[in-house]
This record gives C-alpha cells, sequence and structure tokens, in this order.
C-alpha cells in the first residue's frame, strides 16, 4: 500500500511538471500530443498522474517541450531554485566570455583542417549540445584543464549521418553548420533546429542568404535537406533580407573558403560576429569592413592551420548582472565590461539616474574588443522619457531589451518596453506580476510597467526563454521572502553557474531537485 501511494505521488508530480512545461511553452494539450504522435487524451492522463511514464516517454516529452524532464546520469527530476531574497549584494564579478560568439566558433572550426584552441569558453548547455554533435560526426573536441579552453580537431571526413539527432535539436546554433559544411559535401542533412520559444522564428533569411552561394535547401521530414554540387562565388553583392546575426554569420562562413571575393550587405555589425570577422582572419581569410554593415570577404579555398583565439566577453551577461545591482539596490563591482556593445544601454540608464562608475578602458583578449570595469551604485530610478524599444548595433540589443522591463519594474513612473522582433517574450515577462510587478500586456509585442515595485515572494516555473526566465531569477534577489524557480535547464542554456556566482555576491540560493 505504501509503495503504490508513493508511485502515485511519482506520477502526479510527473504529471504537474509536464502540465507546467507545456503551459510556460504555450502549448495545448493537442499541440504536445501532436508533437509526440500520441493522443491528446493520453497527454491529459500523463498531466492528471493517471498512467505509467516510461523513461523514454519522459525523454521524448523533455525533447518536445526543450526542458529538462529527465536528467541523465541522475536519477532525479529537473533543477530548481530556492531565494531567500531582498538583500542587497556586494563585491566584484567578472564577465564570462560571449555564449552566442563561442558557439559560432564552434561552427567555424568546421572550416579549419587544423587544430583549434578557443580559450575561456562557458560551460553551458548550449557549448554542452555543439561538443556533442561534434564529437557524434568525429570531431576530436577536448576541454584543456579547468580553465574553459576548448580544443577543435575536425577529421579529413565527418561522418554526417552519425549525427546526434537529439543534441542537434535542441540547439538553434546547429543552423551553423550549414555555411562550413557546404564547402566539402555536395548533399546531407541537418535536424531541425530548437532553442527558446520565441514565437514564429523563420530560417528563410538563411536560406536566401546561401542560394546564391548555389545552395539548394529543402524542409523535409523534420531536417534540412542540402545540395551543394553546384557551389560556387556569388557573382555580386549579397544583399540580407534581415540582419540577423546567425544569417551573418552563416554568409561569411560560406563565403570564407570560396575563392574569390563575396560582398555581404546589410549584415550585421554585433558583438558575436565581429569575434567570428577576427577568428576568420587568424585563419587567413581577409574581412573588410568588420563593425560594419558591408562586409568584404576574400576566401581561401583551404584552409589549414593551428589557431588559438579568445572570443570577447559576453555584453548580455554584463547587463544581467547591471540589472542585478540595480534590482537589489547594490554596490557591485562587474569587472571585464565589453563597453561598446553596451554604450546605448548605459546612455538610457544614465537617463533613467543610474548612478555608475567606469574605469579607463582596455583591450580584451581578442586584442580588438574595448573593456571597462563598472560600478553600479544604490539609484533611485525614474522612467525614461520614451518608449525602451531594441535596433540592430549599435542600438539597443535585443537581447537586453527584457532586463529594462525589470529595471522599469524598480523605476518611479510608466515605461513602454517594445519588442518588436519576437511575438511571445513580452508577454512571458508578465510572470513578474506575480512577484508583485504592475505590467500590462498590451500585445504580444508590447507591455506598460509601472513602478516602483514592492516585490513579495512566489514560485514560478521557468518560462522557456532564455532572458525572461533569468529576469525573473534576478527580480527573485529582490523579492523579500523566500521564492522558488523550478526547471531552470533553459538558464543554464546560456550563463555558466549563474546562480553559484550570485551567491558569491551574498545572494541565498540553494539549488534543488523534487526527487
Amino acid at each position: 500500500m505504501i509503495v503504490a501511494t508513493k508511485q502515485a505521488d511519482q506520477l502526479e508530480q510527473i504529471g504537474r511538471l509536464v502540465r507546467e512545461s507545456r503551459k510556460s511553452r504555450g502549448w495545448t494539450q493537442a499541440e504536445l500530443a501532436a508533437a509526440l504522435g500520441t493522443s491528446q487524451s493520453a497527454v491529459n492522463r500523463i498531466e492528471r498522474g493517471h498512467q505509467n511514464v516510461s523513461l523514454e516517454m519522459l525523454a521524448r516529452v523533455g525533447r518536445a517541450l526543450d526542458t529538462e524532464l529527465l536528467s541523465v546520469g541522475h536519477t532525479s527530476g529537473p533543477t530548481h531554485l530556492r531565494i531567500v531574497g531582498g538583500q542587497p549584494l556586494s563585491g566584484s564579478i567578472t564577465i564570462n566570455t560571449s555564449k552566442n560568439a563561442s558557439v559560432s566558433l564552434l561552427c567555424a572550426a568546421l572550416l579549419n583542417s587544423g587544430r583549434t584552441v578557443l580559450r575561456r569558453v562557458a560551460r553551458i548547455e548550449e557549448v554542452n549540445r555543439l561538443v556533442e554533435v561534434l564529437r557524434s560526426i568525429g570531431a576530436g573536441v577536448e576541454w584543456l584543464g579547468d580553465s574553459g579552453d576548448l580544443e577543435i580537431i575536425p577529421p579529413p571526413i565527418l561522418d554526417l549521418d552519425s549525427m546526434n539527432a537529439q543534441a542537434a535539436r535542441r540547439t538553434r546554433s546547429i543552423i551553423m553548420f550549414l555555411g562550413p559544411l557546404i564547402h566539402d559535401y555536395d548533399e546531407f542533412h541537418l535536424p531541425y533546429a530548437g532553442g527558446c520559444a520565441l514565437g514564429t522564428r523563420t530560417v528563410e533569411p538563411h536560406l536566401a542568404a546561401l542560394r546564391p552561394f548555389g545552395i539548394e535547401i529543402d524542409a523535409i521530414d523534420g531536417s534540412y535537406q542540402v545540395r551543394a554540387s553546384r557551389r560556387h562565388t556569388p557573382t555580386r553583392s549579397i544583399v540580407l533580407v534581415e540582419r540577423g546575426d546567425t544569417v551573418t554569420e552563416n554568409a561569411l562562413m560560406a563565403a570564407a573558403r570560396q575563392d574569390g571575393v563575396t560582398t555581404i550587405r546589410n549584415a550585421s555589425s554585433n558583438y558575436m560576429v565581429q569575434d567570428l570577422c577576427f577568428f576568420l582572419q587568424k585563419l587567413g581569410v581577409h574581412v573588410d569592413g568588420i563593425g560594419t554593415t558591408t562586409l568584404t570577404v576574400h576566401g581561401r579555398s583551404q584552409i589549414d592551420a593551428d589557431v588559438d583565439y579568445s572570443p570577447s566577453e559576453d555584453p548580455i551577461e554584463a547587463m544581467s548582472l547591471i540589472t542585478a545591482g540595480i534590482a537589489t539596490n547594490s554596490t557591485l563591482e562587474i569587472q571585464r565590461v565589453p563597453i561598446e556593445f553596451l554604450e546605448v544601454e548605459l546612455a538610457l540608464l544614465e537617463e533613467m539616474q543610474l548612478r555608475f562608475d567606469l574605469s579607463s578602458e582596455y583591450a580584451a583578449s581578442n586584442g580588438h574588443t574595448r573593456l571597462a570595469d563598472l560600478t553600479v551604485h544604490p539609484s533611485h530610478l525614474r522612467a525614461p522619457r520614451d518608449k525602451v524599444h531594441p535596433m540592430p548595433f549599435p542600438g539597443l540589443n535585443i537581447d537586453n531589451l527584457p532586463f529594462f522591463s525589470l529595471i522599469a519594474a524598480t523605476a518611479e513612473g510608466k515605461t513602454l518596453v517594445h519588442d518588436w522582433v519576437y511575438e511571445t517574450r513580452a508577454i512571458y515577462l508578465t510572470e513578474l506580476t506575480k512577484l508583485g510587478a504592475s505590467i500590462t500586456l498590451l500585445d504580444p509585442h508590447r507591455v506598460y510597467v509601472e513602478g516602483p515595485t514592492h516585490w513579495s515572494a512566489a514560485e514560478i516555473i521557468c518560462p522557456p526563454a532564455l532572458r525572461p526566465a533569468v529576469v525573473i531569477l534576478l527580480a527573485m534577489l529582490a523579492a523579500k521572502g523566500t521564492s522558488v524557480l523550478r526547471n531552470i535547464y533553459v538558464i543554464n542554456r546560456g550563463y555558466e553557474q549563474l546562480a553559484e556566482r550570485l551567491e558569491r555576491l551574498g545572494a541565498q540560493i540553494e539549488t534543488f531537485r523534487d526527487y
């Protein structure tokens, strides 16, 4: 009887996790059932705890919802955080290298027949998934010591048929394999990409960017079918239909090993694109116009070089920690901030009357990016006079926009936050209302935030989008009492040991699992 009761409790707990994860993704039971190839009634029974669930089914549900319902190597479930908030932080913290640069450089290492070493790569889930994919197709990928240095040595011929499809589907970065692979393989396929749930994100800009190289790509049976037998250097400039970061990176990698000169217009000039350009130059591929929207690539048909490259620090992580200081009304020193990619954000914060100090600038390890140390001080913020909205670099970064919803909630007055890029991310930000914020959803792209907020503790499941999930975590640091943030896999996708690093600044955070 005791055993039966324990089993029933476990089934109810599993059902609750499935239900909360499905709702956070914005799916109906019917949509989850379709993704699993089962019936809606079966999903309903699972969520009510009325059906035995195999490990294989749990893994399938986790893949469908892109969440950690089952931890490989553990008998326990997903990881959660228990946070005792309402206390200021203090001390100093150093920014890690860029997550988005690291994943593009891992893909770009496939352009090189020689040995690539990337320095201080963050050990995050997004990187781990790409490492799994690279190893599955025969690349030698090894962590060198404990400093985060990563060595990549591709084999003469990649075994693309053995690609780890499960790992590939858990990261949108897999789409950046297109640019490198078209040089050596006439036909291949890539699994559909996953990642954050941010609404409808079409891959058509990628396909349009690669067509001028003679590449044909079709989406068939859950994968991209690629035919590259007629590849050639574009006869005229490529004009990107979208100034996207990964689109620009794919075009750069497609041009890198084409003999001749390729010009890419309407290119992103964002931080990860610049890091990729600096890396390509280390490979012997000359790139003109770095930091502008017109890039001219002087390709090389073969690249065989031993290279050592240090990606620059992550401006989004820097903005996260600046926000942590603001939300908790703390004095916090943040070292190695990539200041050139935060100038608009800091100008806006200065308008909102944030008090902060900046050190003299110095160069990052890549020899190019400008860094500075920044100290945030307790401030009485006021709402900005105009709406807050993102723009392509050098404008306010789209990934930094969610942090301004939290910052606006601490400020006096009303702020309109307009996310014109993603049609569901604004919806996730309304989860802050559970912690006491006054946020009105105007439409899928816009929220009105009214502050200041008297934060209070709550239990919330992580939304399936990285930056809104971190925003909720940071708000919990400000909320008096004990909050619980459930299923933090999405945070681990983009941040290395964020909870542990915040603890070193004085945050009271406990990591736990249900069973």
